[in-house]
């Protein structure tokens, strides 16, 4: 049973309305940090091919902690604390890099990419009770699916199989088998937005807010949205072509090179907070890291598939980066709203879902593209892991 919650914060009754202070207050945010994001929940923190060869690192957060993706010399991908079991000072502080050995900077401890501790100046003078068994690096709990490396804090949270249901053969449908995929490379943001409202994104606004659509006549085929148990949004739509109108002076920028998948968009929004998608030729995860109440870090990772060739690959980082990155065709306006709906929440009530809702307190799973009512399950399962009780 959850502990009686230290946060007093009055839910409404209607299930389509949450309060504006879960945007907005310290203490709020601090309770999330505790019961999300080093609660029960995965967080997917690396995708393997982030990690090619024996050695290779990656450093990320989960919620504030922060962690060390390595891939072992056996081949093993493993996930530790980015922190040296002597004193705790971080270990490595670039975002990637390749090392034989992990060495503190601080007591030159040394451990190899496997976690164990193989030496520490002094060992002479230490405890008689000392073990170098004893002090490798803190393993994290993880799993890996199709190639995404998840981690939780958590001894509490499910198997990934169950937390993630329908979606993880979603992933697999995003990155086109079982995740045989090259890294392009990065681009990151940080939006003065609450992780909360940069994860309420919704298909109601695609064709209303992006004007890309509009001026591409660009319209979307037969969608819907599911909605899993745990609070996963899958939303899948067939994509129309196109026609060439003049707007853009490269009219490939926006073609289906990949003859071998349909032209579709898959977006999987995994609770509490990162996105993977397809669109197109674009493979990409944006692992989003909660900086604080009001700002969001964004880390917009983009893929190729192993195989692909030379043309192929340069396609999909022009459009990856061109289409869906930060200022993206597609996806320029959704950095300004961020910030617009975060500068709005500062007024006191509530925000509302309409479209797709049903009824007061029905939750629906399966909707269709340009509904909102998606994300009601989402906001339940926030409610309820929070412990705010309604009324």
């Amino acid at each position: 049973m959850m502990n009686e919650n230290p946060v007093a914060l009055a839910w409404p009754e209607k299930g389509n309305e949450v309060p504006k202070a879960v945007f907005q207050r310290e203490d709020i945010y601090r309770l999330e940090l505790e019961r999300i994001f080093h609660g029960a929940e995965w967080h997917p923190v690396a995708h393997v091919c982030e990690l090619a060869q024996p050695g290779d690192y990656k450093t990320m957060d989960v919620g504030e902690v922060p962690v060390l993706i390595v891939r072992g010399q056996d081949g093993e991908v493993r996930v530790f604390v980015n922190a040296c079991p002597h004193r705790g000072t971080q270990l490595k502080t670039e975002a990637r890099g390749r090392a034989k050995m992990i060495e503190c900077p601080y007591h030159r401890w040394t451990f190899n990419p496997q976690g164990k501790l193989m030496g520490a100046p002094g060992l002479q003078d230490f405890p008689a009770s000392f073990q170098k068994d004893d002090y490798g690096l803190r393993q994290v709990r993880s799993a890996i699916v199709h190639g995404l490396v998840f981690a939780t804090l958590s001894d509490e949270t499910p198997d990934i199989d169950t937390y993630l249901g329908v979606s993880a053969g979603t992933i697999g449908r995003v990155f086109g088998g079982e995740g045989e995929l090259c890294l392009l490379g990065y681009q990151k943001v940080k939006f003065n937005t609450n992780w909360k409202e940069y994860s309420d994104n919704e298909g109601y606004h695609a064709p209303l807010l992006h004007g890309a659509f509009r001026l591409l006549q660009w319209q979307g085929g037969k969608g819907e949205i599911l909605a899993t148990d745990r609070a996963h949004k899958v939303t899948s739509a067939q994509l129309n072509h196109a026609p060439d109108n003049g707007y853009l002076n490269d009219y490939s920028l926006i073609e289906k090179f990949d003859k071998n998948q349909p032209p579709e968009s898959i977006v999987v929004t995994l609770f509490p907070v990162t996105i993977v998608i397809r669109h197109l030729d674009t493979i990409s995860v944006r692992y989003a890291i909660p900086r604080s109440p009001h700002q969001t870090e964004v880390h917009y990772a983009y893929f190729a598939r192993a195989d692909d060739s030379e043309a192929l690959q340069r396609h999909r980082v022009r459009q990856a980066s061109n289409l869906l990155g930060p200022s993206g065709l597609i996806t320029l306006e959704d950095g300004a709203v961020f910030n617009r709906l975060h500068a709005g929440s500062r007024s006191p009530g509530e925000v509302e879902f309409q479209r797709g809702v049903t009824d007061d307190y029905h939750y629906p799973r399966q909707l269709q593209q340009n509904d909102e009512a998606g994300n009601l399950v989402r906001w339940e399962h926030y409610r309820q892991t929070m412990g705010f009780e309604r009324g």
